[in-house]
């Protein structure tokens, strides 16, 4: 998710607590976050295409919680509602922290990624609407190439593009900010059915006594993991989705920091729970969403649905068109600048990376369709994510080598 310089800068004042567990430190990286949600991603589709298949399926559908509290979900619907909610969680102290302290709290810096953002999640949106129309499903599947995966795009970025500028990074970041917020948007707004109105008031209650405890300073756990966790069963009571709660209390949480603090709660929580995120939420997620037939029947099925070919195309081509073009129009007619020292070729590349869709369109996708339609939706995001990444590595590739070569062909006039 969404991370600025500015916030880096600040992480070096971090507290020691943060400081030291270096481990953790390597699982904030990005590029380590993507690896272990592709190796979940590989597992699953072994899983789900081998002999263990059965073995596979029975373990997500096990059902498990207590019934008196509704809470009797299945395995997979953990992943997808509980364990995901620190995910959302940590994306929604990021996006407070951007917004408040970080390169989206500029409106100059912001202009250019929060317009290309949202071209980015428009045009996708419109293309997967008008390629579905009137299929079954197309009423919500709309949504499924609206997110952009931030973890694998920066780890995409993060490899293949070490003379990059740093603004390059910093316009990803907060571009996918902006994107965040609106796939949280989608899914409260698309995916809100049966609402529980005492459940909801609750929900709302236990959010204000959060934002008062941290507007009082209180530090103790034990009052914020009892609140958390009741606010969650709220939330999933309630009807709208239950990742909503862990958005909800992440900008709650206070990020500004005190004269006698060493860091805010938001960089404190962050980097607490961040590596929990990225090294056991995401892949868990990952292992049980991504497990989907990949056959040579299955891989034809998904080229004849018109809601995987909707979502593949949303993907792969609107987002680079509503992020590329809109950057390009915004330019031209004088509502941003783009990011310094970045041409257009890389801002093409890194539009081509806003199309690496994975553990929201995953989500969204399952939220959406069900059984086989499901599976197809969820294989071309996996197929989209895929094409994108590779088309936006040769692209980062191909620069760094003309780059190259430009500089030696400086060096050797400089010896001539």
């Amino acid at each position: 998710m969404a991370k600025s310089q500015r916030n880096r800068s600040k992480r070096s004042a971090a507290p020691e607590e943060a400081r030291g567990f270096d481990f953790g430190s390597y699982l904030r990286n990005e590029t380590v976050g993507g690896m272990l949600m592709l190796a979940a991603t590989v597992v699953a589709l072994i899983a789900a295409n081998s002999p263990a298949s059965g073995f596979y399926e029975a373990v997500r559908e096990f059902t498990v919680g207590p019934h008196a509290l509704h809470l009797d979900l299945t395995v997979g619907e953990w992943a997808k509602d509980g364990l995901l909610a620190i995910f959302f969680f940590v994306a929604g102290l990021e996006l407070k922290r951007e917004l408040i302290l970080g390169d989206l709290s500029d409106r100059k810096t912001a202009t250019l990624p929060v317009l290309a953002a949202l071209g980015g999640m428009i045009v996708p949106a419109v293309v997967a609407a008008a390629i579905g129309f009137g299929a079954p499903g197309a009423a919500q599947a709309w949504a499924i190439p609206v997110a952009t995966d931030i973890a694998f795009a920066l780890g995409v970025l993060s490899l293949t593009s070490s003379a990059m500028p740093t603004t390059a990074r910093v316009f990803l970041l907060s571009l996918a900010v902006v994107d965040d917020l609106g796939a949280i948007v989608v899914i409260a707004v698309l995916f809100t059915s049966g609402l529980n109105l005492l459940a909801l008031l609750i929900a709302v209650v236990l959010c204000v006594g959060y934002w008062y405890a941290q507007r009082k300073r209180i530090r103790t756990s034990w009052l914020y993991v009892p609140l958390a966790v009741a606010t969650w069963v709220a939330v999933h009571s309630s009807g709208v989705h239950a990742t909503i709660a862990g958005v909800a209390l992440g900008l709650l949480t206070r990020v500004r920091t005190d004269p006698y603090e060493r860091a805010s709660p938001s960089m404190r929580l962050e980097h607490r729970l961040q590596p929990w995120s990225a090294a056991l939420v995401v892949p868990i997620f990952a292992l049980f969403a991504a497990g989907v037939p990949v056959g040579a029947d299955a891989l034809g099925a998904v080229f004849h649905d018109r809601i995987a070919i909707a979502v593949m195309v949303g993907l792969v081509f609107g987002k680079m068109l509503g992020i590329f073009g809109t950057s390009f129009v915004a330019v031209k007619l004088g509502f941003g600048t783009p990011p310094k020292g970045v041409a257009w070729r890389d801002l093409f590349a890194l539009a081509m990376l806003g199309g690496v869709g994975f553990t929201v369109s995953l989500l969204i996708a399952d939220l959406s369709l069900s059984g086989a339609a499901a599976d197809r939706a969820k294989a071309a995001v996996l197929i989209a994510s895929a094409v994108a990444s590779l088309v936006a590595t040769v692209m980062l590739i191909l620069r760094r080598k003309h780059d190259g070569a430009q500089a030696q062909v400086r060096t050797q006039g400089g010896q001539v």
